[in-house]
């Protein structure tokens, strides 16, 4: 909502926060754009006179001059990032009293015009004071599973549940893909076959589930999701395996900077693998994080930041033996230790430039015997690299990663190498990495989580049903992946691949995607080298 602030409604002031460099607002009401009846409650940085951050993630004080509790006083201006501030924080909703429109005098407590601090009525806080965990937000260290709206605490939201124990929100997607195989040469149908079988639409995951809170005084997150396959199946197969549960996890808060999660979740290890795919460049994850690491485990974590709030850590202990199929002891089943560690060792003053860097490591006890496998970054492929049956006595695994983002560009990279203490084998190592970058053409800039050491999803600056063009994002990829020093599950090793991958998407709102993928595959099993070229083209739709 726009609003026309006039520097003469309000005389300057001799108030603290007009001296102050950096001005801290926290808990501002800000009206959505997206949907004008729901509040979503952000942090506001003015530094020199600028409107410098909007952000719905935890700010630290540490370098604010001066910083104040708005305590959900909504915002009315234009809030234009890199400009001089101008806009009124009233103390209520005008949507709700429009009485507050016609006196601004009255219902203005804090007026800011071309960078001038002409009026604050709120008294400034002191360094930690204010209660970040309380802030509005999701605060888990992994990301909700599905896609969830930013205004899913609007409690007037049709599925929303809000009572005064617990409250919660269904979501669910629907993925579908149409794929065709643009190329294929000889030694490539040796190796897996003709991939014209693999050419075709289908509804590449139906997922649902739901999130919420235990309504403590500091809220306990919840998560249930899960996807059928049924669709991928066909409706006359007689296997009743057509369900994947996910997530089912409970996060506790244990302090403001640490946390507590235990269920089945992600094990915290490599930024690609935490990352909900909807927020990453490319449809598929890289080759390598599919091959060498799982989906999901059973397990408990504990995770938080380091002082500074630029560096975190997680770190937690996993048994899937609760999972269908496997033992019923936690004895007889692998045990894995995971960990990781985030650093941001360089950030500009506006943040809209950083660098990220991380590390994390793996060990499990291996006590069942497993494959590796993956496809060439297309769900409806055969598996291009695969192992036999490994019966080895442990593995370690190690993860690196390095991000770079400046503006709406994003340079992203990670590589994982994976020992196995196996004497029949000869102690091999498998490995491969990925290089990423994308370039978000609509000029929105891809937020960082500060809590977590993860990158968010696309903010979509105009959608389509605002008369805008939604964001539009390209995006490049190279990922290598090397199984060839164990053997595969008839004869040779497992192969040798390499990836390039071109892609774009576009977001018409936060929950319609469109989005297309090239790959140029190139497959060194048996002996040869064989070629192939695939495009998939991929529509989402989010249940709101």
């Amino acid at each position: 909502m726009a609003f026309a602030l006039s520097a003469q409604a309000f005389a300057p002031l001799p108030i603290h926060a007009a001296e102050a460099q950096r001005i801290l607002l926290r808990n501002v009401g800000l009206i959505e754009p997206a949907d004008a009846g729901a509040t979503v409650t952000v942090n506001l940085l003015i530094e020199d006179g600028k409107l410098e951050l909007v952000t719905q993630d935890a700010v630290s004080s540490q370098k604010i001059d001066s910083s104040y509790d708005i305590a959900g006083g909504v915002v009315l201006g234009t809030l234009s990032l890199g400009e001089p501030a101008s806009f009124l924080i009233l103390d209520g909703d005008p949507r709700e009293n429009v009485e507050l429109l016609l006196d601004t005098r009255t219902h203005a407590r804090f007026a800011i015009h071309q960078g001038e601090v002409l009026k604050n009525n709120y008294s400034p806080t002191s360094r930690g004071s204010v209660d970040e965990g309380k802030q509005q937000g999701w605060l888990a260290y992994t990301p909700p599973p599905l896609a969830v709206p930013l205004n899913y605490q609007d409690k007037s939201r049709w599925n929303r549940y809000d009572g005064k124990y617990v409250s919660g929100l269904f979501s669910g997607a629907v993925v579908l893909d149409r794929q065709r195989w643009l190329d294929q040469d000889r030694n490539s149908m040796d190796q897996v076959g003709d991939l014209t079988a693999f050419e075709g639409g289908e509804i590449r995951a139906l997922r649902f589930g739901a999130v919420g809170t235990f309504n403590f005084e500091q809220p306990w997150v919840w998560v249930i999701a899960g996807a059928t396959h049924a669709f991928d199946k066909g409706f006359d197969q007689v296997d009743s395996d057509d369900f994947t549960l996910f997530d089912l996890r409970l996060d506790i808060p244990l302090w403001q900077s640490a946390g507590f999660s235990i269920g089945k979740q992600k094990e915290p290890i490599s930024m690609e693998r935490l990352m909900p795919m909807t927020n990453l460049p490319m449809q598929e994850r890289a080759a390598v994080s599919d091959a060498l690491l799982p989906s999901r485990n059973i397990g408990a974590v504990f995770s938080g930041t380091l002082p500074g709030d630029r560096a975190t850590f997680a770190g937690g202990v996993f048994n899937n033996w609760l999972d269908k199929d496997q033992p019923s002891s936690p004895g007889d089943n692998s045990s894995q230790l995971v960990g990781r560690l985030t650093w941001v060792p360089l950030v500009s003053k506006n943040e809209n430039s950083l660098l990220h860097l991380g590390a994390g490591a793996r060990h499990s006890s291996a006590r069942e015997p497993g494959f590796l496998r993956t496809v060439p970054e297309f769900n409806n492929a055969p598996n291009f690299v695969e192992t036999g049956l490994l019966d080895v006595e442990g593995i370690d695994t190690w993860s690196l990663e390095a991000s770079m983002r400046s503006g709406p560009f994003w340079l992203h990279s990670e590589y994982l190498q994976m020992d196995l203490e196996s004497d029949a084998y000869g102690d091999p190592t498998l490995d491969g990495y990925h290089v990423t970058a994308s370039w978000i053409l609509t000029g929105e800039v891809r937020p960082y989580n500060w809590r977590t050491g993860l990158f968010k999803g696309i903010p979509i600056a105009a959608t389509v049903d605002q008369n805008g063009w939604g964001a539009w994002e390209i995006g490049a990829r190279f990922s290598h992946l090397d199984l060839s020093e164990v053997p595969g599950p008839e004869v040779g090793d497992a192969g040798e691949m390499d990836i390039w991958s071109l892609g774009v998407n576009w977001w018409l709102s936060p929950y319609f995607n469109v989005n297309l993928n090239y790959r140029y595959i190139s497959l060194d099993r048996f002996g040869d080298e064989g070629i192939s070229q695939g495009m998939n083209a991929r529509l989402m739709l989010v249940l709101e």
